[in-house]
């Protein structure tokens, strides 16, 4: 089966890429309404950008009415967000902060999750995370017809939960993906784990 993107909408072409860009790893990203308010939201056009300098990038659509989302907004007005990489274990919570609110109303809040103090950034974090970066703004890009918006941040600081770090034999840290059970993303409202990690030397 060949698809012509041509032929397809938006909507169809959105789909289709999903279905097959997996998996994905998600953002769960929390920003400052105002007043200690947070909002915490997931994106799944996430990823790495470069190391030098240390960067990630999110993609953000629009709201159902048009209006720009939350997370937006609030990183505009800050120009900070801290990234979570959720768990298997927070795929309940991940998908209920997907929801819709109206600004100023917490996710947070509605679904009870704790919060913690991120020590080295003004910003505190989910406590129940073992992955977790303070961001502050580098650019934003927007594309597309609707547009598409595209937040670009650089790493200031990095969390990483004791129990999901070890030493390798070059007295590295090592982060044991198993331990960490990132949550990934899948089409339609399908989620997937990880297999056990392996490793595979690479030619020198």
């Amino acid at each position: 089966m060949n698809l012509n993107f041509s032929d397809f909408s938006p909507a169809q072409i959105y789909h289709l890429m999903t279905q097959t860009i997996i998996p994905r790893p998600i953002a769960w990203v929390m920003t400052d309404s105002g007043e200690a308010n947070f909002n915490l939201a997931p994106f799944s056009y996430f990823t790495a950008v470069s190391s030098n300098p240390p960067l990630m990038m999110f993609s953000v659509g629009k709201k159902p009415t048009g209006d720009v989302k939350d997370t937006v907004k609030n990183i505009i007005e800050t120009g900070q967000c801290v990234i979570h990489i959720a768990s298997v274990d927070d795929a309940n919570l991940v998908t209920q902060t997907a929801a819709t609110l109206d600004h100023g109303l917490s996710e947070v809040a509605i679904n009870d999750i704790a919060l913690c103090e991120f020590e080295g950034f003004s910003m505190p974090r989910v406590a129940g995370c073992n992955i977790a970066y303070g961001c502050e703004l580098y650019e934003i890009k927007e594309m597309g017809e609707v547009p598409q918006t595209l937040v670009f941040v650089e790493i200031k600081t990095l969390f990483l939960g004791d129990e999901v770090v070890s030493l390798d034999h070059k007295k590295r840290i090592k982060v044991d993906a198993d331990k960490v059970n990132p949550l990934a993303r899948l089409g339609g409202g399908e989620y997937s784990g990880i297999t056990s990690a392996f490793g595979i030397e690479r030619p020198e």
